[in-house]
């Protein structure tokens, strides 16, 4: 591809480049940029744009923009610029074209990715495990169990990168060589934070790391909230591990809802101020409460794909027995004993059933009768 400048913007002739033109000098998530790129196309705005830098304060970032400077980071780091309509563009991020939230709207221009990984089958089936970063080792353990356990299943697990909840589930999903996806803040040719360099290096190999931003911007709080957006819509739904009632993980939230993404979250101590975020999803939002994989697996499959069997208690030796058998037994006592005449007037049965019933049950090593002929319950039956 020519190294170009945004000086020369002639040289900006289809979608694609005007595009990441506008993704360099635009604020994501702005819906005035959303609705000119509806309204005009985006290389129509990129001209008009171009044509009248003093306008806007799109337009005077204009000059300062070099093409060609984030082009060439694009080649030297493997970089692609992924846009609505290729084969590669995850229909689900079309949702973002009306979700709002707080007055921000709209769907990335276009997304830089990085890593072998296609992201739009990778998003079909897929889950957001997101929490705070100030986590415990309790919700670490967790994120990781559960990324581990989804993603050897099949099912992709997408978070954001960040200390604690977000890089435990990536690592749990790499540990169990599945897929992940790591939607970062900041240009992926400095993945941020580089505390988490090695691990987020192990994404790129085997999963994707994408962004919004282009090569050589850095994170800040606002670019936090925007990618935000960008996985509550890629998963079909949001697993909430850890959160403190002000943390940013219920900024994830937020627009999950806005997206009508399914909510879940992780129940924890009641005395932990990390686990209040989860408590007030499930409360509050109408969440989820989920404890392992399968609960989460079953909450994302379509109605009646995957259903998990009801959770019984451990088996009974009198659960084998019939109504009937039952209802004879719960009348012998476990010390005296009683005449098979006296069982039948409390069972309800005719005495000679009642006669068989516990001929039944002495054969099964349920009841015996005493030296005096009175039937008593046989120690140990029942545990």
């Amino acid at each position: 591809m020519t190294p170009m400048t945004a000086r020369d913007a002639d040289v900006i002739r289809d979608d694609r480049m005007a595009r990441l033109a506008l993704a360099c000098v635009t604020d994501p998530a702005d819906p005035r940029v959303a609705d000119q790129v509806q309204a005009e196309g985006a290389l129509a705005f990129w001209h008009s744009l171009s044509a009248r830098r003093a306008d806007s304060v799109w337009g005077r970032r204009v000059p300062g923009t070099r093409l060609d400077v984030v082009l060439a980071a694009m080649r030297r780091h493997g970089l692609r610029f992924v846009i609505p309509g290729d084969d590669e563009w995850p229909w689900s991020l079309d949702d973002l074209v009306h979700a709002t939230w707080e007055k921000a709207r709209g769907r990335p221009l276009g997304l830089w990715v990085a890593g072998p990984g296609h992201l739009a089958d990778w998003a079909e089936r897929s889950v957001a495990i997101v929490g705070s970063r100030a986590s415990t080792a309790y919700g670490e353990a967790v994120a990781a169990d559960l990324g581990a356990d989804l993603s050897a299943t099949g099912v992709t697990v997408v978070s954001g990168g960040a200390y604690g909840i977000d890089i435990s589930a990536h690592r749990g999903a790499l540990a169990a060589g599945g897929r992940t996806i790591a939607v970062l803040a900041g240009g992926l040719d400095h993945p941020y934070p580089r505390g988490n360099a090695r691990l987020l290096d192990a994404v790129r190999t085997t999963g994707l790391l994408v962004s919004e931003q282009p090569p050589g911007e850095r994170p800040s709080r606002s670019r936090f909230l925007w990618r935000n957006r960008i996985i509550a819509a890629l998963a079909r739904g949001t697993v909430v591990v850890e959160a403190a009632n002000r943390s940013g993980a219920k900024n994830t939230v937020s627009w999950a809802e806005a997206c009508s993404r399914i909510l879940m979250a992780v129940p924890g101590p009641v005395t932990s101020a990390c686990s209040e975020g989860a408590h007030e999803i499930i409360r509050d939002r109408d969440g989820k409460l989920v404890a392992n994989a399968a609960h989460i697996r079953e909450a994302i499959a379509p109605l009646g794909q995957e259903t998990l069997p009801l959770v019984h208690g451990p088996a009974r030796p009198v659960d084998r027995l019939s109504e009937n058998q039952l209802a004879v037994f719960d009348e012998v006592p476990g010390r005296g004993g009683r005449t098979a005449e006296e069982v039948s007037i409390k069972c309800g049965l005719p005495l000679l059933v009642t006669i068989t019933i516990l001929g039944e049950l002495e054969d099964l090593g349920f009841v015996e009768t005493t030296d005096l002929g009175r039937w008593k319950m046989k120690s140990g039956s029942v545990g």
